[in-house]
């Protein structure tokens, strides 16, 4: 069994910045896509970034991008997400998610098949 365990959320005023931990056991990370969401009160959980296998290649919703960024170290089973410039609105509850092994699509909570208990993320004005 797969557990993801997400860390490093907190409170931050507008302009900071923050950096996720997610440390995955149980199942080494290396053969799998990982992803970024995030959930805020009253909304549907969506897509904040991704990377495949190797990390050669990132994924990143414009909402993010230019502001965030996410990297990871198989060798230590654990991935990161750098987040600065923090706006009001990237308040939310974030979640590491592990993507199915083949295939699937990197925006879509349907194409991840574990997920962490998710780390709150509150940017005040």
């Amino acid at each position: 069994q797969v557990q993801l365990v997400e860390s490093g959320g907190g409170l931050v005023q507008a302009g900071g910045s923050l950096r996720l931990s997610c440390a995955a056991s149980g199942r080494t990370i290396s053969g799998y896509r990982m992803g970024w969401f995030r959930q805020a009160p009253g909304k549907e959980r969506e897509f904040v970034t991704a990377i495949t296998r190797s990390g050669v290649n990132t994924y990143y919703a414009d909402s993010v991008k230019g502001r965030f960024t996410i990297s990871r170290d198989n060798a230590k089973n654990t991935v990161w997400l750098q987040m600065n410039s923090l706006k009001p609105e990237d308040t939310a509850v974030y979640y590491c998610a592990l993507g199915r092994i083949f295939g699937g699509s990197y925006d879509s909570t349907n194409d991840y098949d574990y997920w962490g208990q998710g780390t709150q993320v509150t940017v005040s004005s």
